[in-house]
């Protein structure tokens, strides 16, 4: 491998800088091909980097501060000229250069072909990569395999002074949060997330759920209980039995996968912090579910990283409070519209912002619950309704004086309450990924109805089954969906990304 030795000033014992490869910078009007640079980059910086790494493991005498960069990709658009913008992406509306850093190529090869394809077509224009002046830490480069640890560090060359390690200053939210604005004719962002920030939730998924961002799926369930984990398993090895079914694999977490012949690998030896599993498609075409557990600061937590990987739909389905005396236990709550007291994401996405409904979500959980239910039109309203949810960070709210809380909820026109729907569904709007949620009542507690120990366990029985079977349906009709149908305009801002 081609090292570049770049000597800095040495007067104050600084160690030289050692780079790995020096690619040129190309211009491509192939997107296939200038997605295979990147990767090339890519692997060449990466190698680079754990082999130094695992070199100063095993005690040899480093030569210097090993460094890699990203590679980055960046256009140059010199027209007002308008192009066919029914997409809500592949496109920009002003001239100007884009830039990004890219990441895993591996990982996400057949989403930067789209994106990429998507821009040469539509403005007749090249991209050009290069190697960016963007760092690639080396907790980051050497994989989750690697533990990186220094036995018998040399006090007076820590780990950091060889190695670049994560800056918070390059990971954060600026592009979404649309603080970062494109001046015309200056430079702009190509994509919502920089490679550092990509990184760092790579990182973070396998953390939280013990299994590989490879596994996940364009289509997530989110829930908040374990009764539906267990179904979803019982459903997802059913389904990779069937070959009529398309799934191929279940994997759990420690990244056991399960096919037809049996499973490979060994489970975890404890649960992760958010227990999920994956239900694989070829493409990507399957469904990732996740237990985030109990409260609006999970549900911000997964759907922060999860959001990087760009899936094409998530869905909460959970259990709430029905505040409405003419609801019965089990009846299910379809939300279009939510009141958010959860907190978490105020400085992010102000509460005065509208969460709006997505037409084609909705429709799909509401036909979903018609074909699982066999109950059509006006008999549908029987068990389901559809209305405001209202989303707290008090699971105990009802210990407290109630009249403030009641006259909102009352104001509102809230039908149901919990603690992570509007979470999920904002933090989608904010992501620019499509959301919807389907709620099971399973207390009615302004109106008596508590739930006890065997009545849960017997209404769980009933209802989790039916409840899951239903996201379930309602994923896969999303997913016959073309892209420009699901990934609504709505979502986007008047300054977008040409990046989905």
């Amino acid at each position: 491998m081609a090292l570049l030795l770049m000597v800095e000033n040495t007067e104050r014992g600084q160690l030289p800088i050692i780079t790995s490869s020096s690619f040129p910078s190309l211009e491509f009007d192939d997107a296939a091909k200038a997605v295979s640079y990147i990767q090339e980059m890519y692997a060449d910086a990466t190698a680079f980097l754990r082999d130094r790494f695992l070199d100063v493991m095993k005690g040899h005498k480093p030569e210097g501060r090993y460094r890699g960069f990203y590679p980055e990709v960046r256009v140059v658009i010199t027209t007002h000229a308008h192009v066919d913008s029914r997409l809500s992406f592949g496109h920009f509306s002003e001239p100007g250069t884009y830039f990004t850093t890219i990441t895993r190529p591996d990982l996400f090869q057949a989403y930067l072909t789209e994106q990429l394809r998507l821009i040469i077509e539509n403005h007749g224009v090249c991209v050009e990569v290069s190697q960016s002046n963007t760092c690639i830490p080396v907790h980051f480069a050497v994989g989750e395999t690697t533990v990186i640890e220094q036995e018998n560090e040399d006090p007076s060359t820590p780990l950091r002074d060889l190695f670049d390690v994560p800056e918070l200053a390059d990971i954060d939210d600026a592009i979404v949060n649309s603080m970062w604005l494109h001046q015309p004719g200056g430079e702009g962002p190509l994509a919502p997330f920089a490679a550092p920030r990509v990184d760092y939730s790579l990182a973070r998924l396998s953390h939280y759920t013990a299994t590989r961002p490879e596994y996940f799926q364009n289509h997530v369930l989110f829930t908040n209980y374990q009764f539906y984990m267990d179904e979803f398993v019982a459903y997802a090895m059913k389904a990779i039995a069937d070959p009529s079914s398309g799934y191929t694999m279940l994997v759990e977490p420690g990244n056991v996968e399960h096919t037809a012949d049996g499973p490979t690998g060994k489970p975890a030896t404890k649960l992760p912090q958010m227990p999920t599993y994956h239900l694989v498609r070829e493409g990507g075409g399957g469904i990732t579910m996740v237990n985030i557990g109990v409260g609006p600061s999970n549900a911000k937590t997964i759907t922060d990283h999860i959001a990087v990987l760009r899936p094409h739909t998530w869905l909460m389905l959970g259990h709430c409070a029905g505040l409405r005396n003419s609801q019965s236990l089990g009846d299910y709550v379809l939300a279009h519209a939510y009141v958010r007291e959860d907190h978490v994401l105020d400085d992010d996405l102000p509460t005065w912002i509208p969460i709006p409904a997505l037409a084609e979500v909705q429709v799909a959980l509401e036909n979903a619950v018609a074909e699982v239910t066999s109950l059509q039109g006006y008999e549908l309203k029987k068990i389901m309704r559809t209305g405001t949810v209202a989303t707290i960070d008090n699971r105990n709210w009802e210990l407290r004086d109630q009249s403030g809380p009641v006259q909102r909820l009352s104001q509102s026109r809230a039908i149901a309450l919990d603690m992570e729907s509007a979470t999920i569904a904002a933090n989608g709007f904010r992501f620019r990924v499509p959301y919807g949620t389907l709620l099971c009542v399973s207390d009615k507690p302004l109106h008596g109805e508590l739930k006890l120990p065997g009545m849960a366990t017997s209404f769980y029985k009933r209802q989790v089954s039916q409840h899951l079977l239903i996201g379930i349906k309602a994923l896969e009709s999303i997913r016959e969906m073309p892209l420009e149908r699901i990934h609504s305009r709505k979502l986007r801002s008047f300054d977008e990304t040409a990046f989905l």
